[in-house]
């Protein structure tokens, strides 16, 4: 008969495993898409979906996977969410073709949306007191290193095996995290917890932010698309609605009376700034690094190493200044540097050294996640009142992902637009026939997802038309970049606003929500 204590250390085991393989899938993806364009023949579109898919499901249906827990027990919830995401990671190693690959990512998303709010309620409902500080300091700081190998990990499987290994190597872990929580692991849940679930606001904010990323997505290849810009236009009225039916829900996924705290409101819009830098940018750095730098994918998931271990190393001690001297100093520094991270990216051209090129700016950006990481999550959750906190938590983790979702597919504008002109200009002057000319031309989207034409045989051609499309992609990511950098600027005077002047002890009034419900 097992004691409490070991069922909640089984516990913290599963949590971290279990999340672990989210984070790790999330990283260690990005790293192998370049390759996976590639081997399915997939357009730069296609690819963006690949990332898209999986954030889409989990952004939109992460608070009702939370709900679900606290009604139906959370360790089932927990592992209904990692079967369905070792499911679908399966369904994903084994695509023949990009439509099954998406079918996957989607479905990966659900399961993600069940488990990723599960491992902290599965801790938080198997520890008390000072044991549950210490269990979550033992997730977060497991998380940081999953955070870190992802990249490495899925660099390595790339190239000494293949990108469906990526997805494969979630379904062992999968197994051996069902496998605790059915022998291990006790059942909780909230016995006061109503069982109404929002269907209508995650039906609403699942087809809101799909219709607007797909019409994002959709301008990059034709500006002028009605189809494009009309979908667009149609998400942006969903997420509308989805907010008027919000506030007036009796049992909302997402309560909107926390945003009547000046500090959470605020902290809410600095993060959809930062981490829609973070999210967007980062996405395109692996292809820059393998398309044109030409890094091997082991090399190209390790020059992201420093940006994610001088975020890990210094995170705890910029955390505690909060305490101290209040989040507006830290938040205000962070995003500066995370600026001029994002300015190092903008200027790192072709074919220059790591070291002088992609390492300092790292750096920079590494410097800046240390000053606003920890500083934002401690702020948010001491916003609101202690009753609030996971529903603060649970807002602010769907703000960023929603964030990083919508900024892929705007940066790509920027990315294609910039890609498109270069590429004319550099075909322009490039040592080619006319005729040579005219098909690079024609296959500008094979071109940009770092594919060459089969109708360009010649292999002197072949060399200054890739030459040319590296030049043009190059182009178009400092701009991305570039973008960015302004948008991290733009959370400069966000940082400075006045309810982050005091430590979190000493809240005004203003600060607390006042709970209508």
């Amino acid at each position: 008969m097992r004691t409490a204590s070991a069922a909640a250390n089984w516990a913290l085991v599963a949590a971290i495993l279990g999340s672990g393989m989210s984070f790790i899938d999330g990283s260690a993806v990005n790293v192998a898409l370049p390759v996976i364009q590639r081997d399915l023949h997939a357009t730069a579109q296609d690819g963006q979906w690949v990332v898209e898919s999986y954030a889409l499901f989990l952004s939109a249906l992460m608070l009702i996977g939370g709900s679900l827990g606290d009604i139906f027990g959370r360790k089932r919830i927990f592992g209904a969410g990692i079967a369905f995401f070792a499911a679908a990671s399966l369904a994903c190693a084994l695509a023949p073709n990009v439509a099954v690959l998406l079918a996957g990512r989607s479905l990966q998303g659900v399961g993600a949306a069940l488990a990723t709010p599960g491992s902290l309620a599965l801790i938080s409902s198997n520890f008390r007191g000072e044991a549950r500080g210490k269990a979550i300091g033992t997730w977060s700081g497991f998380s940081a290193m999953t955070a870190a190998l992802g990249p490495v990990l899925g660099g390595v499987l790339v190239q000494y095996g293949s990108w469906r290994s990526v997805f494969l190597i979630n379904v062992p872990i999968a197994l051996v995290v069902i496998a605790m929580l059915v022998l291990r692991v006790d059942e909780s849940r909230d016995e006061s917890a109503t069982r109404d679930v929002d269907i209508l606001g995650a039906v609403l904010a699942t087809a809101g932010l799909g219709a607007l990323v797909y019409g994002l997505i959709g301008v990059q290849s034709d500006a002028r698309s009605l189809a494009a810009l009309g979908a667009a236009a149609a998400g942006i009225v969903t997420l509308g609605a989805f907010v008027f039916v919000e506030a007036r829900s009796s049992h909302p996924m997402m309560r909107l009376d926390v945003f009547r705290s000046q500090r959470f409101s605020a902290a809410n819009v600095y993060t959809f700034l930062l981490y829609a830098t973070l999210g967007g940018s980062l996405y395109f750095v692996p292809f820059d690094l393998i398309n044109v730098q030409r890094y091997p994918p082991a090399i190209a998931g390790g020059a992201m190493l420093p940006f994610i271990a001088i975020m890990v190393a210094f995170s705890r001690f910029s955390g505690g200044l909060v305490a101290r001297i209040g989040a507006r100093l830290p938040l205000t520094l962070g995003a500066a540097l995370a600026a001029a991270g994002f300015a190092g990216y903008g200027l790192a051209g072709v074919g220059h050294s790591y070291w002088l090129t992609f390492f300092p700016a790292a750096v920079l950006l590494g410097c800046g996640g240390a000053f606003f990481v920890a500083p934002l999550t401690t702020t948010v959750m001491d916003s609101v009142e202690s009753a609030h906190a996971g529903i603060a938590s649970g807002i602010n983790n769907a703000v960023s992902r929603i964030a990083g979702l919508i900024a892929i597919a705007a940066l790509g504008i920027v990315l294609a637009a910039v890609f498109e002109v270069q590429l004319a200009r550099s075909l322009a002057q490039a040592p080619i026939a006319a005729g040579v000319r005219a098909v690079a031309n024609a296959h500008q989207a094979e071109l940009f997802a770092g594919e060459m034409p089969a109708q360009i045989p010649r292999l002197a051609d072949r060399a200054a038309v890739g030459d040319a499309a590296r030049s043009a992609y190059a182009a178009g990511f400092s701009s991305a970049m570039f973008v960015s950098m302004v948008v991290a600027l733009l959370a400069v005077p966000v940082g400075l606003d006045r309810s982050f002047a005091f430590a979190n002890t000493e809240m005004r009034p203003f600060d607390r929500v006042r709970s209508s419900r």
